[in-house]
């Protein structure tokens, strides 16, 4: 097995997706290099890297590994303690419930580009809804999805709350967490230290000046 000291993660610096890969390589403390691209002008190399041309891409050696959820899987092999449960179930959920986390994160950038209000609260309530559904799975007792300890799932889920809380400190009068209970899961995962490094240090300034610039109605409520 190659080296895990040889470990690359070929980056877009907003990419959320990307962020799920950071925060466990974060968690596991292992060595890693970051190569930030453009995705807007992707890299010869890059493509013939990627099969579907996305970022994350983890270079391993001389060998590739894409999709953000199995990149996360593979960390989690190589370096324990695991952040999977033992139990082949309750790791069965916990795979569940990361792909939900990625669905939401295709609703939340559906939100975010919306091009007018009625589409913009469209979005905010198929939020609201899947917010709702995760919600009821979360333990009575316990910060995390499965109790006391920070699994995948916080590694994968966490990336939507950091920009939920960004746009709700920015966005007059809009506020996806109203639930206690989801609040204290949020609170919960920002304030991890592998959360809060995932990012580039300018992370909330360059993703709301990606929102000014685009053609979307957030667009107009940040300008107001």
């Amino acid at each position: 097995m190659p080296s895990p000291s040889s470990l690359e993660l070929v980056s877009f610096d907003l990419c959320p997706y990307v962020q799920r890969s950071v925060i466990t390589l974060l968690e596991k403390g292992m060595d890693f290099k970051i190569t930030y691209i453009d995705l807007a002008n992707r890299p010869d190399w890059f493509m013939k890297i990627s099969p579907f041309g996305k970022v994350p891409v983890l270079r391993v050696g001389d060998e590739v590994i894409f999709e953000s959820a199995v990149i996360n899987e593979y960390i989690d092999e190589i370096s324990p303690p695991a952040l999977h449960p033992a139990d082949p179930l309750q790791r069965a959920i916990n795979r569940a419930w990361i792909e939900f986390g990625s669905g939401l994160l295709v609703t939340q950038y559906e939100m975010m580009t919306a091009r007018d209000k009625p589409a913009f609260d469209a979005k905010c309530g198929e939020i609201a809804g899947k917010l709702a559904q995760i919600e009821a799975r979360l333990p009575a007792a316990g910060a995390f999805f499965n109790g006391e300890k920070f699994s995948l799932v916080e590694a994968a889920i966490a990336p939507l709350f950091m920009r939920l809380n960004i746009l709700e400190q920015h966005l007059p009068g809009v506020q996806f967490i109203t639930s206690p209970r989801l609040a204290k899961w949020r609170d919960a995962m920002l304030s991890r230290p592998s959360v809060q490094q995932s990012v580039i240090g300018n992370f909330s300034e360059k993703l709301l000046a990606y929102l000014r610039h685009g053609n979307n109605y957030i667009a107009s409520l940040l300008q107001s």
